[in-house]
């Protein structure tokens, strides 16, 4: 089943509680946008945040870090109350280490592939991660128009995983609304990061489109 992380990035920031009570039962877990304005070009929040998320809510967390060396701060976001922790290929030297810093916390790792980052890359690492988060645009701000040719992408890792026979999830997050949602999951996303299309639409609209969706 399709599942739902919604990201508060879109939300009235004023009423959190509210708004997360609001979409609840129509999500299976909050999302989180760390941005530093190093890695990217905007600066969101960070571990206060989170902590007042986590009063909020019992769902799951998830933290994806957009932020230079995140190997300094993983553990820091498991201990404030994040199940999963997103940390990018492309701002991770070493990798395999940082992986393991969040599993042995207790929490999911997920890796991070920016739109022109090839799947390829993570080989050699995929039979160790949770998950892959695939950026159908270009992080750093909400709204943003889907790019159309991480549909391959999305379909090119779905083969690798079925192949190789794990059970690493597959992510997205961008531009993901009534008009992409198919395409993303009859091409293997399993779970959708969402911000302006849960909180700005309907959300029990969008979840009622999500069920009946079918793929052939």
């Amino acid at each position: 089943m399709t599942m739902i992380s919604a990201s508060i990035l879109a939300c009235d920031l004023s009423r959190l509680n509210d708004e997360i009570k609001r979409v609840e039962p129509y999500i299976d877990m909050v999302h989180l946008d760390v941005m530093d304005g190093v890695f990217v070009p905007n600066i969101t929040f960070g571990l206060p945040l989170l902590e007042a998320v986590k009063r909020s809510t019992n769902l799951p967390i998830d933290a994806h870090l957009m932020i230079v060396e995140p190997q300094k701060y993983v553990e820091r976001f498991v201990e404030a109350g994040a199940s999963i922790v997103t940390i990018h290929y492309e701002a991770c030297l070493h990798l395999h280490r940082t992986i393991y810093q969040i599993k042995d916390k207790g929490a999911q790792a997920y890796v991070a592939l920016n739109p022109h980052t090839p799947i390829e890359l993570l080989s050699e690492i995929l039979s160790d991660i949770d998950g892959v988060l695939v950026m159908t645009v270009n992080p750093g701000f909400s709204g943003q128009r889907f790019i159309e040719t991480t549909v391959g992408k999305l379909r090119k890792l779905s083969k690798m995983i079925k192949e190789r026979q794990l059970k690493t999830k597959i992510m997205v997050d961008g531009g993901i609304n009534e008009e992409t949602v198919q395409k993303v999951v009859c091409n293997g996303a399993e779970i959708l990061v969402m911000g302006y299309g849960i909180f700005k639409n309907d959300p029990a609209s969008f979840k009622k489109k999500l069920e009946e969706i079918k793929c052939f």
